[in-house]
């Protein structure tokens, strides 16, 4: 049943991609050129982005293999639930927009680390840039690319290593053009990742139909529906084997929040994207993008539902794996195999198309903190524009260069890639998003709290992780703060863990804060906040509202 072989009409319709894609982002590159290569030009596109190049360049960068591939694994594993990561990113990116947005615009903010160095210190900020470089590389760009390689190879037959290389080269060559090239370059990679998603969701359901007594697409879904039902829990309850992922309601009003104000709010690889932009400009891009948001799992989760159903009955044979072998990470692959000459092509290039864009965001994201927060402060404070431009571009393919070499022995494949990045992610997020809203939203905060938010956070978040080992977390079960694992341990599941050391960190801030208050150097280190750069314009109000009462209407049919 599966045809594993790529056609010449699917290597056409790849080719046609790449050639458009390339050829797109070189009259972009020629026709936005200016006279001097300003460093905030080509890092930010300063002035350049529209609205809707702002809003597609976040999804772009956002969406990647580890969506693809990972959650439509969840989505085969656990079912619709695992969609509350892309679900409260659009409630998550309304906030961003209200209340991070103004702060960064008003103090023209352009890294997060010139955020830290301006309301704290100069150490602080530092520490971060170091902290986020290797974060990206080792791992966001490593899993981004390896999880992207093994997809490209598992369709089109190719070594993963040349996948590796040839994916590396694309993203490389897209962002040495700079942010206006990869923004440009992004609305259409949007477009073929959607449009490539909707088709392989589109023949998932029908390819679910036909084996159910036909109906077509809504046939399809009226089945998983009907033989899945559990697939369909929005919310799991205690006794659920999934409840350690995704603990109850601490994914709507607890860890989850944490994770996406976090995500889309503190990370230079997302938010770069509008801070080159007015706000109004800025509000209106990211409003887009959540709008975007909404429909993201339709594109990367009913494909692993499907999936599941398909392998339950057999249709998909072996391809799954047998027993306990079954990886739930092939879903998406193996739905791909599925496809017929030529839309297969046009998966292959939104597939392709995601990694890249992502790949693409990182490594710029990646060369402005470096050449920005470390080079110009510690090695050359008087560098040109030219050669801040150069030295990115050399930090660009440095980074490349580094996560192909190490990105196969990192591990990502033996775990779910998305649960891969969110995990380690996860032991640092509570302690900066602790960070960036005492010092927005404090102004006693100190530079000695937010020392400890970067490194009590990460402690405790280790403590927490091993804690099951070292005592019997049982008496937590009756709050639904510790289930039992595979072996019976109680663990604490990861998003109440970081709920746990956000609330801790909190309180570890203030308390330092209110003992050791700011010594006279500190006063002047602050941003300027107004209850008045809040307001928003009647659209986005409206545009907000929208996408919040499309949440409600989703949980409360499928809760």
């Amino acid at each position: 049943m599966q045809n594993t072989a790529f056609s010449s009409l699917d290597t056409f319709v790849f080719f046609v991609y790449f050639v458009i894609v390339a050829g797109y982002g070189y009259w972009v590159y020629k026709r936005k050129q200016r006279s001097t290569s300003a460093s905030h030009d080509y890092f930010l596109a300063e002035g350049s982005l529209t609205w809707w190049a702002i809003g597609a360049s976040m999804i772009a960068s956002n969406i990647s293999a580890e969506q693809f591939i990972g959650m439509s694994g969840s989505g085969f594993k656990m079912g619709m639930a695992i969609a509350v990561y892309e679900l409260m990113a659009a409630f998550t990116l309304i906030l961003v927009a209200v209340f991070f947005m103004p702060v960064y615009r008003k103090n023209r903010i352009y890294t997060m680390p010139q955020f830290l160095e301006q309301r704290y210190s100069g150490s602080v900020s530092t520490i971060m840039a170091i902290f986020w470089l290797s974060l990206y590389v080792v791992v966001n760009l490593t899993a981004i690319l390896y999880l992207g390689a093994l997809a490209i190879s598992s369709i089109a037959g190719i070594d993963v290593w040349a996948c590796m290389l040839f994916l590396a080269v694309f993203a490389a060559v897209i962002t040495l053009g700079g942010m206006k090239v990869i923004g440009y370059t992004d609305v259409i990679q949007v477009f073929c990742l959607v449009a490539g998603g909707l088709v392989t969701t589109w023949l998932a359901l029908d390819l679910v139909a036909a084996h159910n007594g036909g109906g077509g697409v809504a046939g399809g879904f009226n089945h998983l529906l009907g033989v899945a039902p559990g697939h369909f829990d929005m919310v799991f309850a205690r006794d659920n084997p999934n409840y350690l992922d995704l603990p109850g309601l601490s994914i709507l009003i607890g860890g989850m929040l944490i994770v996406n104000l976090n995500y889309w709010g503190c990370n230079q690889y997302i938010i770069q994207r509008a801070l080159g932009a007015d706000l109004h400009t800025a509000r209106k891009g990211i409003l887009f993008a959540a709008f975007l948001k909404m429909l993201m799992p339709v594109i990367v989760v009913l494909p692993g539902i499907a999936a599941f159903v398909l392998h339950q009955q057999g249709a998909l044979g072996a391809a799954m794996g047998l027993g306990s072998e079954v990886n739930p990470d092939r879903a998406y692959p193996v739905l791909l195999t599925l496809l017929p000459s030529g839309l297969k092509g046009i998966a292959f290039a939104a597939l392709t198309a995601a990694v890249v864009a992502s790949l693409a965001g990182k490594a710029n994201s990646i060369a402005t903190i470096y050449t920005f927060d470390i080079h110009k402060k510690h090695f050359n404070k008087d560098v040109s524009e030219q050669r801040m431009v150069w030295i990115g571009r050399v930090t660009v393919v440095v980074a490349m260069l580094l996560a192909v070499l190490i990105a196969p022995y990192m591990g990502i494949d033996k775990k779910g890639g998305f649960q891969y990045i969110q995990e380690y992610t996860g032991f640092v997020s509570p302690g900066i998003l602790a960070m960036f809203l005492m010092g927005f939203f404090w102004k006693p905060t100190t530079a000695a709290a937010a020392m400890f938010a970067t490194i009590g956070g990460f402690v405790g978040s280790i403590i927490l992780k091993v804690l099951p080992a070292m005592m019997d977390l049982s008496f937590l079960a009756p709050i639904g703060f510790a289930v039992p694992n595979a072996a019976g341990i109680y663990e604490i599941p990861f998003l109440d863990r970081m709920l746990i050391v956000f609330i801790a960190v909190i309180i570890g801030m203030v308390v330092i804060s209110k003992l050791f208050p700011k010594k006279a150097a500190e006063e002047g280190k602050r941003v300027e906040v107004d209850a008045r750069m809040f307001k928003v314009q009647p659209g986005f109000a409206l545009g907000a509202a929208i996408i919040c009462i499309g949440l409600v209407a989703i949980y409360a049919v499928w809760w």
